[in-house]
């Protein structure tokens, strides 16, 4: 964890901008949490001594909180102190690393801790100075060992799941499983990320003339990314892919691409802002389970992409697009246009603006299958459909008015949501 020190000398306390008078009250708090797993609840309790507000303009302190992976797969989360009115200027950045095998209690007592820390500062500047009280507790004997020089891992990170769902009536079932397993190695230097997933589904009918029918699906795949870092803005790799799936046609998809890419900005400013350029050129071996409209089996087709990515996480909101672009080097009529874009911003006091989209243009679609699909796999879309663009897009508005307070913790009823019948 690293730590912002609150104030080592009165010219430190004093800098920055000029202050107002602080109003008389507890510091008033805009806690915003660009991230899952945030106990709200819990973090009220346990820090009872300032007044949270549920908007930015009516709060002294802006607490944007943003995460990201760590090689050992735990979450590395960054909060950005923000002094607002009488704190104007005192701003502060402290980060907590959450292990992987951390349980969702460990994780928000690590949260409020930090949280706790990067709050002395300010309330050291309130009337309630008095009362803060500042200790160090003695490192426990497994702390005061060194750490490692040997990691009998050597960074390796292993996962495995294993899972599944089912459900039906009387007339029809539905049946899931899938599972997978990854090993992941990342450092300062080098970042290496391989999976291997499989899925299979089954849908089962009882038709009105008392036939069954039945559809099924499989897929199965494995990815592997290798990243080199070479400076603060540019990085070297390569993907490989091997797949195979029902859906698309395919008996076995293989694509072997290395890549470059240049980030205008030092990837340690990833949690708050990033604008990536990626290029990529690899090879593709395909072999169909059904022959092509373009009467293919089998191929070998080399292709080039283009990315670009933006992303930012600022006080007013969140926002990130990319644009890609793609073609086969041997036939530059077949290509996609890809792009995505999410945005959640805050537009003025109390009124907040959610909207994501995507939209394909397509052009690229080798697998479709000579004999098409019968009307049962276009009804459980067990097969893709030749198509010229696809899209999905979603928006919403929320505005919020009343008490700007939001400190009260109440979890009565509710645990007893829903209904139950036997």
């Amino acid at each position: 964890m690293m730590l912002g020190l609150p104030c080592l000398t009165l010219a430190a306390c004093t800098a920055g901008a000029q202050q107002k008078a602080p109003p008389p009250g507890p510091p008033r708090v805009f806690l915003d949490c660009q991230a899952s797993g945030c106990d709200f609840d819990y973090l009220r309790t346990e820090i009872p001594y300032v007044d949270y507000v549920r908007d930015r303009t009516a709060a002294s302190i802006h607490i944007l909180v943003t995460t990201q992976p760590t090689g050992g797969g735990g979450i590395e989360h960054t909060f950005n102190f923000i002094g607002l009115r009488e704190f104007a200027g005192v701003s502060d950045t402290l980060t907590y690393v959450s292990p992987q095998s951390s349980t969702a209690d460990e994780r928000r007592k690590g949260f409020a801790t930090t949280l706790k820390l990067g709050l002395v500062r300010y309330i050291a500047r309130t009337p309630a100075a008095g009362r803060l009280q500042v200790s160090f507790a003695e490192a426990s004997g497994e702390a005061k060992k060194e750490v490692p020089a040997h990691d009998k891992w050597n960074y390796w990170v292993f996962r495995t799941r294993a899972g599944g769902n089912f459900r039906g009536e009387s007339s029809q079932r539905f049946n899931n499983i899938n599972g997978s397993l990854s090993a992941n190695r990342v450092t300062k230097e080098w970042k290496s990320n391989n999976s291997v997933s499989m899925s299979y589904s089954e849908s089962k009918f009882s038709l009105s003339d008392g036939k069954q029918f039945a559809s099924y699906s499989r897929s199965n795949g494995f990815s592997q990314l290798l990243v080199k870092s070479l400076s603060d803005h540019w990085s070297a790799g390569e993907r490989v892919s091997v797949s195979s799936s029902t859906f698309l046609n395919m008996r076995s998809d293989i694509r072997v691409a290395p890549a470059i890419e240049y980030n205008f900005f030092p990837y340690s400013q990833s949690t708050r802002k990033q604008l990536t350029l990626q290029y990529s050129a690899g090879l593709n071996s395909y072999r169909y389970r059904d022959t092509t409209i373009f009467g293919k089996l089998t191929e070998v087709r080399p292709d080039q992409s283009l990315t670009a990515s933006i992303g930012a996480t600022q006080p007013w909101g969140s926002v990130s697009a990319s644009i890609e672009g793609a073609n086969y080097l041997d036939d530059f009529s077949k290509r996609r246009l890809v792009l995505f874009n999410t945005i959640n911003a805050r537009l003025f006091k109390g009124l907040s603006l959610n909207m994501y989209g995507s939209l394909s243009l397509l052009r690229d679609q080798l697998y479709l299958s000579k004999g098409g699909a019968t009307d049962e796999e276009i009804l459980l879309q067990r097969r893709q459909l030749s198509t010229s663009y696809s899209y999905f897009a979603g928006i919403g508005l929320t505005y919020t008015f009343g008490s700007i307070f939001n400190n009260v913790v109440n979890p009565r009823f509710e645990g007893a949501s829903g209904s139950f019948f036997f």
